[in-house]
């Protein structure tokens, strides 16, 4: 049976350090989800590339399958059914027809049903300081749509990781009707270090939104290492709860009337204006005779 409709939430977000085996992260996974919606949680986030961490383009191709059929997906709808929680996984790695794969968040009602799906829109292909390189546009395919659910205590907003550093989606996002914004992540060490906090409290503030944002934590089978430090933070830009850098859980209890609050405190999001910007002007000096 659905829960009825409420301001108020319990959030839980699921910390992970997931490696190169599915049905090893699948266990992982599942335990942790079970303690958050045994601490009453009734929302369960996970991180970005819940069931697969892989950097290994040859094992990475070797260990996805399409949608249709997916383990995982049966296993965590199942999951949601059982435990009756609306239960977001941050992400899972999906065999595509077109050779790629789709870094897609799955939203699963407590009916065990697929509310939404999102696939992750912005490409993390960098090379870091510390020599680190990441390529994602390598092996996947970038989205091009946002994604909103309605939920019983508001809307929620669907992004993925690197979308972070895209402060215009989370705009259009909070001006079509959202109230929380997903953030499921596998921030690397170096970057969230400088970053995490600030840009996490930034899109919150901002927008007068709720950020939940599940990390990947730790030091992965495949070499890779992420920060963790999953965040809750309220639309007034506070942190609301917070985790370390192991695997974990971490709940709070939310209230969408404090988003209410925040937009009326400062309504930015009705102060927008349209506005270009000028050409660049270069400035000519006189040669001296």
């Amino acid at each position: 049976m659905l829960k009825q409709a409420t301001d108020k939430v319990r959030a839980g977000l699921v910390q992970m350090c997931t490696g190169r085996e599915v049905t090893r992260n699948l266990r992982e996974a599942s335990e942790l989800i079970r303690e958050a919606a045994a601490r009453g949680a009734q929302y369960v986030q996970t991180p970005e590339v819940t069931s697969l961490m892989e950097m290994e383009r040859a094992r990475l191709f070797a260990a996805v399958t399409a949608e249709a059929g997916n383990h995982a997906i049966g296993f965590f709808a199942e999951l949601a059914l059982e435990l009756n929680i609306w239960l977001h996984i941050g992400s899972m790695p999906i065999l595509l027809g077109n050779g790629k794969i789709a870094n897609r968040s799955y939203l699963f009602g407590p009916n065990g049903d697929i509310v939404a799906r999102f696939d992750k829109i912005h490409m993390f292909d960098v090379a870091l300081p510390n020599g680190e390189t990441y390529r994602e546009s390598k092996n996947y395919e970038a989205g091009s749509q946002g994604m909103l659910a309605k939920l019983p205590w508001g809307v929620l907003g669907l992004t993925v990781c690197y979308d972070l550093r895209f402060p215009q989606l989370y705009r259009a996002l909070a001006k079509a009707g959202a109230d929380f914004l997903a953030i499921p992540s596998a921030f690397t060490k170096p970057t969230g270090e400088a970053h995490w906090h600030v840009l996490l409290r930034a899109r919150a503030i901002e927008n007068g939104c709720f950020v939940l944002a599940a990390a990947q934590a730790g030091r992965h089978e495949s070499g890779r290492e992420t920060y963790g430090h999953s965040l809750i933070v309220s639309p007034w830009g506070e942190i609301v709860a917070e985790a370390g850098v192991h695997s974990s859980v971490i709940v709070a209890d939310l209230n969408c009337a404090e988003v209410r609050e925040a937009r009326q405190r400062i309504p930015s999001l009705q102060h927008d204006r349209p506005f270009q910007v000028a050409p660049i002007v270069v400035a000519e000096t006189k040669q001296s005779s």
